[in-house]
């Protein structure tokens, strides 16, 4: 396939240097995106530039992450206005690899193939280069009127804070650019791949390959992704989206992109899936057709879902989902683990019981009322009973007995009265 027009129909493209296309298109080329490892884990922020890189190896050419283990220690001036926190090797390497692990369901490595995908890290070619080898070899190639030029460094220059910009942000696209000049020299890397806010960073590696070398390199930008009320993306209220399932589970994972509005649906399906055009211009038009049964948002959340955590872990968050509406079963709860247990029922009404109680077994018209106060009377309970379920299954009589035997991950008893009210009983 043809690497540019596949990214721009996906509205994946930005801003690209003169001349990009026309590389790739005379031979297998190499490109890096750089991806910071200040977690032990990516987050969704970081999916577009992966799917750049599974788009550029798709297309035949050879993807390199570039983990930012130097860089990372700086600060970007472009994207934060704090600068970053030390991290100590251990915790670099670390990082690392759990982020290679994430990345081998989207890139692959070790093929044998001529464009199998490289990881390297930059803090391996900095940690032992000095100041003064730095300043004397790459410095001298680079003037200050050339880098104050620079959106990133004018904005941060122009604003009121007295903190100013350091100079050690200053020097971060001079670093950056030395990335590029590394790998353009070691690894015949001559393409750049990032967010629009990347842009100067970017070209600065390119002129550092032009003047040092006389090499040809490119540059190519993606557009920031924003939602279409305006909000950030990837951000809740929780915090980050991760790819890590002990930090999101694949629940929740599943329902952000589920719950997404139409016309980011139609937006991130291009970018965060590999469906082919047709594919996804019938599935608008079944959208614009039948709002209400949202199959882009199904679909998205079903690419996306398998591709960071798996068949097996999409169809266990489609059965959690089916529990809020009625349609999971007994043996559902009793399957789930406790973290999709707690993020389906997040917020839900939590009552603690002593265990030794629910293990001797008690009345369920004692426990819900005296107990666990989902009820508040007994009478009220008893006159209810015909809407009341304990695990997704109804109650036979007032007085059937509640034990251990219901408890689900050794500890929870879901209680739901009528098809909406959900209340969870913890054992203690």
């Amino acid at each position: 396939m043809n690497f540019v027009e596949e990214l721009q129909w996906r509205g994946m493209i930005h801003n690209m240097m003169p001349g990009t296309e026309e590389q790739l298109a005379k031979e297998m080329t190499t490109a890096y995106v750089g991806i910071d490892p200040t977690a032990d884990s990516l987050h969704i922020g970081h999916l577009v530039g992966v799917m750049m890189l599974k788009h550029f190896q798709a297309a035949g050419h050879r993807p390199i992450v570039l983990v930012g283990g130097a860089t990372g220690m700086i600060g970007d001036p472009s994207l934060k206005s704090a600068e970053r926190n030390l991290l100590d090797e251990d915790t670099l390497r670390h990082n690392q690899e759990a982020i290679k692990s994430q990345l081998k369901r989207f890139l692959s490595f070790n093929t044998g193939e001529k464009n199998e995908a490289l990881m390297v890290n930059n803090y391996d070619w900095m940690k032992d280069y000095t100041f003064l080898h730095f300043i004397r070899d790459i410095g001298k190639h680079i003037t200050v009127n050339y880098m104050m030029a620079k959106d990133s460094v004018k904005k941060r220059l122009s604003t009121d804070s007295r903190e100013g910009m350091s100079f050690t942000e200053f020097t971060y696209q001079l670093v950056q650019g030395y990335d590029f000049l590394y790998l353009n020299e070691h690894y015949g890397c001559k393409l750049q791949m990032g967010g629009s806010d990347q842009w100067g960073n970017i070209t600065t590696g390119t002129e550092l390959i032009r003047r040092k070398n006389g090499g040809e390199a490119f540059a190519l930008t993606c557009p920031l992704i924003t939602k279409a009320d305006g909000g950030k993306f990837g951000k809740t209220e929780s915090g980050n989206i991760w790819l890590d399932a002990e930090r999101t589970s694949p629940y929740k994972f599943y329902q952000f992109w589920l719950n997404t509005s139409d016309a980011d649906a139609e937006k991130y399906i291009k970018i965060f899936t590999m469906l082919p055009r047709a594919e996804i211009e019938e599935l608008v038009a079944r959208q614009n057709a039948d709002p209400a049964a949202r199959p882009l948002q199904k679909r998205l959340a079903d690419e996306i879902t398998t591709l960071v955590h798996g068949p097996e872990a999409l169809a266990a968050a489609i059965e959690a989902s089916q529990i809020l509406f009625g349609k999971g079963t007994t043996e559902t709860l009793h399957g789930m683990d406790e973290k999709t247990f707690l993020s389906v029922f997040e917020g839900v009404p939590t009552y603690e019981v002593a265990r030794t109680a629910i293990e001797a077994g008690v009345p369920a018209v004692e426990l819900l009322t005296d107990m666990a106060p989902v009820f508040a009377s007994k009478g009220e309970m008893r006159r209810n009973v015909a809407g009341l379920q304990i695990n997704k299954a109804r109650l036979d009589a007032p007085d059937a007995t509640v034990d251990a035997s219901a408890l689900l991950n050794g500890r929870y008893i879901l209680v739901q009265k009528g098809k909406k009210n959900f209340y969870i009983i913890v054992a203690r």
